[in-house]
């Protein structure tokens, strides 16, 4: 469920049917599993992907990682799950995709920052 009761209250209130409703939770879903199908893709398609996050370790503009996978799933509207480098990983919330070759994930602890990823340090 995408709205909570308050807001499915407020929502037939200003005239949206309780179908109305339903499908606009069945297409935000849809979206959500379209994107999670996306991003896990880009990293599945990518031995080496670059970010736009600061590394301590690293003085590079746009740090390069080794991906060993990425496991998402989705829950309603959010999109969740793992990523793992060859050395690190971190959880993921909120991924999208942002084009073609470049996709932005929420990473949690340790980073705790939206990170665009890209195919090639030329897309971010």
């Amino acid at each position: 469920m995408l709205f909570d009761q308050r807001t499915r209250r407020a929502l037939r209130d200003a005239g949206l049917s309780a179908d109305s409703l339903r499908e606009v939770e069945r297409e935000a879903t849809e979206a959500a599993r379209a994107d999670a199908q996306t991003v896990a893709a880009f990293f599945g398609d990518h031995d080496t992907v670059y970010s736009d996050m600061a590394l301590t370790h690293s003085n590079a503009e746009y740090p390069e990682h080794a991906v060993d996978y990425c496991d998402l799933f989705t829950h309603s509207q959010d999109v969740r799950g793992f990523l793992r480098f060859d050395t690190w990983g971190v959880y993921v919330e909120g991924a999208r995709p942002i084009g073609d070759d470049v996709v932005e994930l929420e990473l949690g602890p340790t980073v705790h920052d939206r990170v665009r990823f890209a195919a090639t340090r030329d897309a971010l």
